[in-house]
């Protein structure tokens, strides 16, 4: 059993620092994509700003309205830590 027991903390310490915090950044990543609505602004992952402005349930997509005119995109493209900052009220 002792022989086990650093392969044993190791994969604790993996887990913890690791395993851990990436699930639940995926389950709140889920969260935003889910609760998202029509009129929300928005960054994508790429820095692309707008507005939604249609969501599609079936196949997990959003219309978004730029300045430019109207984009699909998946929703996991959506970059939760920039719209989170780009809605949240100002100090």
């Amino acid at each position: 059993m002792m022989d086990f027991l650093p392969f044993i903390a190791m994969f604790a310490v993996v887990y913890f620092f690791m395993i851990a915090p990436q699930m639940k950044r995926a389950k709140q990543e889920k969260k935003f994509a889910s609760e998202l609505k029509r009129g929300d602004k928005v960054i994508t992952k790429s820095g692309l700003h707008g507005k939604v402005v249609d969501l599609n349930d079936k196949d997990n997509t959003c219309v978004i309205e730029t300045l430019a005119g109207k984009m699909k995109f998946e929703r996991s493209a959506l970059s939760m830590e920039m719209s989170s900052k780009l809605n949240a009220p100002a100090k």
